[in-house]
């Protein structure tokens, strides 16, 4: 091995190395640590995707069994939604008080005892009290889950591992479907309480894996336990000079002094709830505000392109596209969510690799397509005398498209973005208003499907979940800039300029490059000069 050497250069002395130090670096591994911490978190988000899988069959049951209108029907679906925003609102300033950990333990045990009192439900009342506290648990879990998987992550896979709570959402609906489809041929007052019902054992395994879990670094430093933070900092980096680091730009954000080192420091006083909420809304900076417009409009977005109408009501999908038994109709909708899963699984490889902004706009820009097409093909079938077979079979694939589009882009990019581009100081309220516009858009898509197929037919209703996709897609073309392999702290910068967010990612990159240039300057000009004896 070659030793180094000083030499001169311009008077300068440098430093030579061995050639292999002048290799490019290796990709480093993924991180299995804060993988398997990402993995665990993630188990919060299966509650509500086996809520929306399992209540799009036993709605069937419930139906016959209560013998409720389908307005009554339409409330039942979509109420969730509007009970967990009370979950999110609380969920914020709760895992700020006791730690990410034990908010997951709070939401676990909400859902716990809704899925029972759902499951025990006698009348269409208790069943609604049933569904208020269930609603509550899933506010819960979908705010701390996306919050607790951005704080641990490394920066080079913050993507993959932030996409977790939409792949566990994802594979939640497909339980929800299985659930469906085993429970269907029991007896209809049994059928329906037993797919509510098993949904109280998901939320056991997500009490259990919070004992193997490390408490968000972030959260540890804005307690002022430094040693605590970095020890989990280490583990959950890509390495030691990385977790130095994100210690560093953590410690800034929270107002703690550089050369602060000790184990147990003292934390400067935080502004309180009213002045968070200020700068977020009332007195926010440019960078604020756009964060907060991307933030809640991709949420908003997301529903609002109808996923919950299809995901919800693939039964009802099925059954005007042809298919009229009901046990071949939820056997359909188990296609649709393990078509759901294995896109999701497909998007967390390629987040990191591809970026986000190609993947959502790739994603929008399909979904607008498959829309326009199933709302094209229903429209044909309702208006035909006739079985019109390819008018049938192309409404059919579409909703496979639809929802395998919504899977590689549109379904796992809004919790990673959102979850990666509001500042520590604004984190937990910005992504608890972005859970609340999301669980409110899902609530009226969930809670008007079934009434606009009534007043504008079903194909009219995906013609205006159309429209509104292509508004996403200009929205997100727009004003979303990239944010992949930023640091969370560095994101603010990026920010500020809305529509001319591409001139100032082009002056940090130019900046980037200077600093990069100005750095190799330093270096050795490898066997250019004369080594000079010590």
């Amino acid at each position: 091995m070659a030793e180094e050497k000083l030499a001169s250069n311009n008077g300068q002395p440098q430093i030579v190395t061995s050639i292999q130090d002048f290799d490019p670096p290796k990709k480093p591994k993924r991180n299995k640590y804060a993988i398997a911490c990402s993995f665990l978190a993630s188990l919060a988000s299966i509650l509500l995707g086996y809520d929306i899988g399992v209540m799009s069959g036993a709605i069937i049951y419930i139906k016959k069994d209560l013998h409720i209108t389908d307005t009554q029907v339409e409330i039942l679906v979509g109420i969730l939604n509007i009970y967990s925003l009370f979950g999110s609102a609380a969920a914020g300033r709760t895992s700020d008080w006791i730690g990410r950990r034990y908010t997951m333990v709070v939401a676990a045990a909400i859902f716990f005892a809704g899925a029972l009192l759902m499951g025990f439900a006698t009348t269409y009342a208790f069943l609604m009290v049933g569904r208020f506290v269930a609603g509550v648990g899933v506010g819960y879990a979908l705010m701390v889950a996306p919050v607790y998987t951005a704080e641990v992550s490394p920066a080079s896979s913050r993507g993959f591992l932030t996409s977790f709570p939409e792949v566990f959402i994802n594979g939640g609906i497909l339980l929800g479907y299985v659930s469906n489809f085993a429970f269907s041929r029991l007896p209809t007052n049994l059928s329906w309480r037993f797919m509510l019902g098993i949904g109280a054992v998901p939320s056991v395994f997500l009490a259990v894996s919070v004992l193997a879990m490390p408490e968000s670094p972030r959260w540890l430093v804005m307690q002022g336990r430094l040693g605590d933070a970095r020890r989990v900092l280490n583990k959950t980096s890509d390495s030691l000079e990385e977790a130095q680091l994100r210690l560093a730009d953590i410690k800034a954000a929270a107002g703690i002094p550089e050369h602060c080192n000790d184990d147990i420091v003292e934390v400067p006083k935080r502004p309180k709830g009213d002045n968070v909420w200020r700068e977020l809304i009332f007195s926010p900076t440019p960078a604020v505000r756009h964060i907060l417009l991307t933030g809640v409009g991709i949420h908003f977005f997301q529903q609002a392109s109808g996923i919950d109408a299809v995901v919800l009501y693939s039964p009802r999908i099925f059954e005007k596209a042809g298919i009229k038994s009901d046990h071949d109709k939820l056997l359909a909708t188990v296609a649709v969510g393990f078509v759901k899963t294995i896109f999701i699984l497909v998007a967390t490889f390629m987040l990191d690799k591809s970026g986000r902004r190609p993947l959502l706009l790739t994603s929008v820009a399909g979904m607008v397509l498959s829309l326009l097409l199933l709302a094209t093909g229903l429209t044909i079938i309702d208006q035909s005398e006739q079985k019109v077979v390819w008018a049938i079979a192309l409404s059919i694939t579409m909703v496979l498209a639809y929802v395998a589009l919504f899977s590689i882009g549109m379904g796992p990019i809004t919790w990673v973005y959102s979850s990666e581009i509001f500042p520590l100081r604004l984190r937990a309220t910005g992504c608890s208003i972005g859970v609340a516009v999301n669980r409110v858009t899902s609530g009226v898509v969930s809670m008007t499907f079934l009434s606009l197929v009534k007043s504008i037919t079903i194909g009219g209703a995906f013609f205006l979940y159309f429209g509104l996709a292509a508004v996403a897609f200009v929205f997100f073309f727009t004003l979303m800039p990239e944010t992949q392999g930023k640091t969370l702290e560095e994101m603010e910068a990026l920010f500020g300029s809305f529509w001319d967010w591409r001139k100032t990612a082009r002056e940090l990159k130019e900046a980037k490059i200077t600093e990069k240039n100005s750095n190799d300057n330093g270096q050795i000009q490898m066997g250019t000069a004369p080594a000079i004896s010590s």
